[in-house]
């Protein structure tokens, strides 16, 4: 390859490289901060009855589902001109009469991707729907 074609070359990934910038820019929604919910919405699964169920768990209090014990650490979700989105920070525990509590989930689950960070148990599934402000109300919630 010729040296005088490396100019042109070096010239094109330049501007492609200033495009990607650019665009990378412009695509990325402005970034407001998420708001602070005291209370979660959950939904749970008891895959043995097949019984589905829905509770308002306060944050910063445990609330118990079966033999698992769900504590709400925190609680987000996005002002309503955002794409909508609420997650969760969540400790659940297995509490069984006889036997120390275990640990079974400790993390954020978001509603919008409830696979992303699941709960791995063989009884109960757990997910989190809403979050919110008891203090506010909020288009659409």
């Amino acid at each position: 390859m010729p040296l005088t074609r490396m100019p042109p070359l070096k010239n094109a990934l330049s501007a492609l490289a200033a495009i990607l910038v650019a665009t990378v820019a412009v695509s990325q929604p402005s970034a407001a901060a998420d708001l602070e919910g005291d209370m979660a919405v959950l939904q749970w699964l008891d895959k043995v009855t097949a019984r589905v169920s829905t509770i308002e768990a306060p944050v910063g209090e445990t609330v118990r589902i079966g033999t698992l014990e769900i504590m709400v650490r925190a609680c987000r979700y996005r002002p309503p001109e955002e794409t909508p989105e609420e997650a969760a920070f969540l400790d659940i525990t297995e509490s069984k009469p006889g036997a120390p509590s275990q640990e079974v989930f400790r993390g954020w689950m978001f509603a919008s991707s409830p696979a992303l960070s699941a709960m791995e148990h063989p009884i109960y599934d757990v997910w989190v729907l809403d979050c919110f402000s008891r203090e506010t109300t909020r288009a659409g919630g």
